[in-house]
C-alpha cells in the first residue's frame, strides 16, 4: 500500500468515525427530549393559572376542590403511579378516567375534570409514569402507558363494584394512550373512550415533529432515536400505534381535534377515525389550536361529549 493511499484511508476512516458518533450523539441527544422523563422546553405543561384563560374558573376550582390520593403500581414496572379522585356531587357509578398529555400533570386536567364533575361524573386523574408525581423515567407515547391505565379503570371497577360504568378520556398523548387501551382486552365496565387530538403512532407524530422543529428528514435520526428508544427503554416509536389499536376496538368512541391543530396535525384524526372499528363520531372544532378545543367552544364540546356518552352511559 503506497503512502498516498494510507493516508487517504486513515482520512476516510476519520470522517466515518466523526459521521458516526454525530449520529449517535444526536440521537441520544432526541431520545433525552423524545422519550426520557423531565422538563421538555419545546411544550407547554399547561399548569400555569392564568386569568386570562377561558377555563380558569374551572382550573381554579379543580385546584382548590377535595380529592382522594389514590396509587397503584405501574404495569410490568415497580413504579409507584397517584391520580387525584374527585367524586360526583351525588352517589353515582359513572367514572372517568383522565389522560393528560405528554410533559403534563393531573393538574393540566382541571378544566376537563370540571366539565365531567358536572355532567355527574366521579373522576379520577393520574399522572402518567415519568410525569408528575408518578414515578418513571421513560415517556413511551402510550405503548406502556395503554397498559397502566387499564389498571385504573380495573382499580375503579375493584372499589365500585361490577355496576361500575367507565369512560376513558384522554387529551393529546393521552387521547393516543386512550386510543391504544381501546385495543387491549378491557372489562365489560369500561363502556365508552373520548379521545382528544391523539396523533396515529409515535412515529409518525416524532418524524412531523423533527420537520416542524428542527427541519430533519425521517432518514436517519428518527430510525436510530427509535433504535436508541429499544435499547434503553424497551420499545420502537412504531409499537406506539393508535390505528392498528383502534381497529381492535369495539366500543364507541368519540374521537375531538381542533381545526388548526399544528402539533398533531388535524388529518390525523381523519386516519384514526376511519380505522376504528366501533360506534364512532367526530367532532373537528374549527379554528381550534391543539389541546384547545374544549377553551375554543366550550359549549358544544361539552354538549356533543354529553350526548355520545349519554348513548351508553345510563
Amino acid at each position: 500500500m503506497n503512502k498516498r493511499l494510507k493516508h487517504w484511508l486513515i482520512g476516510l476512516g476519520i470522517v466515518v468515525v466523526l459521521i458516526l458518533g454525530g449520529l449517535l450523539g444526536g440521537s441520544l441527544y432526541f431520545y433525552n427530549m423524545t422519550v426520557a422523563s423531565g422538563k421538555k422546553s419545546f411544550v407547554s405543561s399547561g399548569t400555569t393559572l392564568k386569568k386570562s384563560d377561558p377555563l380558569y374558573a374551572q382550573k381554579k376550582w379543580y385546584r382548590q376542590v377535595h380529592k382522594q390520593r389514590w396509587t397503584e403500581k405501574a404495569a410490568g414496572a415497580s413504579l409507584k403511579l397517584v391520580a387525584d379522585y374527585v367524586p360526583a356531587a351525588h352517589d353515582t357509578k359513572k367514572t372517568v378516567v383522565l389522560v393528560h398529555g405528554f410533559g403534563s400533570s393531573k393538574e393540566a386536567m382541571g378544566g376537563y375534570v370540571a366539565m365531567f364533575h358536572r355532567l355527574g361524573y366521579n373522576t379520577l386523574t393520574p399522572d402518567t409514569r415519568g410525569q408528575g408525581q408518578s414515578q418513571g423515567k421513560v415517556i413511551s407515547y402510550g405503548y406502556y402507558e395503554s397498559r397502566d391505565y387499564l389498571k385504573w379503570v380495573k382499580q375503579v371497577i375493584a372499589k365500585q363494584g361490577p355496576q361500575s360504568q367507565v369512560v376513558l378520556f384522554g387529551v393529546s398523548m393521552g387521547g393516543a394512550t386512550t386510543m391504544m387501551t381501546s385495543g387491549l382486552k378491557t372489562p365489560s365496565q369500561l363502556k365508552a373512550y373520548v379521545e382528544d387530538c391523539g396523533y396515529t403512532d409515535a412515529q409518525a407524530e416524532i418524524t412531523y415533529q423533527a420537520k416542524q422543529m428542527y427541519h430533519l428528514p425521517y432518514w436517519p435520526m428518527v430510525p436510530l432515536t427509535s433504535a436508541v428508544a429499544k435499547a434503553k427503554a424497551g420499545f420502537y416509536f412504531k409499537d406506539a400505534n393508535a390505528v392498528a389499536a383502534v381497529k381492535k376496538n369495539h366500543k364507541p368512541m368519540l374521537f375531538i381535534h381542533g381545526g388548526a391543530d399544528s402539533f398533531v396535525p388535524t388529518k390525523m384524526v381523519y386516519q384514526v377515525y376511519q380505522a376504528d372499528a366501533g360506534p364512532k363520531q367526530l367532532l373537528v372544532v374549527p379554528g381550534a389550536q391543539h389541546a384547545a378545543s374544549l377553551s375554543h367552544a366550550p359549549q358544544r364540546y361539552t354538549q356533543t361529549v354529553k350526548a355520545f356518552l349519554a348513548k351508553y352511559i345510563k
